[in-house]
């Protein structure tokens, strides 16, 4: 990675994968040549999420977002939640589900794909019925993979590669927390994330018209 992790330089990456020859594509059809799956699993923050969904639509980019139906950060039966759902089909993004194993909350809020929130080797590969699971064939393979976990590329940072059009295909994840929070470490960029979260609970405590005084 070239750069820092953030909103500037996601946007440079994005540049580069056009450079490279590379299609938008989605889950709907086995990957081919050419393809670049673009995934983000949202795991913490939908605000975080319609940020980088905005700068996607400003480089007339379409991704696949995952969402959480059993997340302990974020609710998609609030009305920050349906907001965020409704915004990103807006921007001409897709909607997957983001799975808490066992359960497999598919409904009409979601495309029939889903992407495991911490997915253990045990359960990971297995099939889902009646989903596309993102992390089997065709899918995913170890060598047209990258994710940005953890501000760490799994394997290495394919920003360079990308740009020269060096992969026959790629699945890229990418965790919009970590670009939009600003931090030069994990520890750093979640922090922010915790400072935004508590200026937006305070914002909601307002509106819940809760004396602050």
């Amino acid at each position: 990675m070239s750069g820092p992790f953030d909103l500037d330089n996601y946007r440079a990456l994005l540049r580069g994968i056009k450079n490279g020859g590379y299609r938008f594509a989605y889950f709907d059809e086995s990957p081919a040549a050419g393809d670049l799956l673009l995934r983000h699993d949202v795991d913490l923050s939908l605000r975080s999420a319609l940020a980088m969904a905005e700068v996607e639509a400003e480089e007339n980019v379409r991704s696949t977002w995952f969402l959480m139906t059993r997340s302990s950060f974020y609710n998609l039966a609030s009305s920050e939640g349906e907001h965020a759902l409704a915004r990103l089909r807006e921007l001409g993004h897709r909607v997957g589900h983001h799975a808490v194993h066992p359960q497999v909350d598919l409904d009409e809020r979601f495309e029939r794909v889903v992407a495991w929130h911490n997915p253990e080797p045990a359960f990971m590969h297995d099939e889902i019925p009646g989903a596309v699971n993102v992390m089997r064939p065709p899918f995913f393979e170890e060598a047209h993979y990258r994710s940005d976990s953890n501000q760490n590329w799994r394997g290495t940072s394919p920003q360079d590669a990308l740009a020269r059009g060096d992969y026959e295909w790629l699945q890229l994840l990418i965790h919009p927390e970590i670009w939009v929070y600003p931090g030069g470490t994990m520890r750093e960029t979640m922090e922010a994330f915790l400072d935004d979260d508590r200026a937006a609970r305070r914002e909601q405590l307002g509106r819940d018209r809760i004396d602050l005084s």
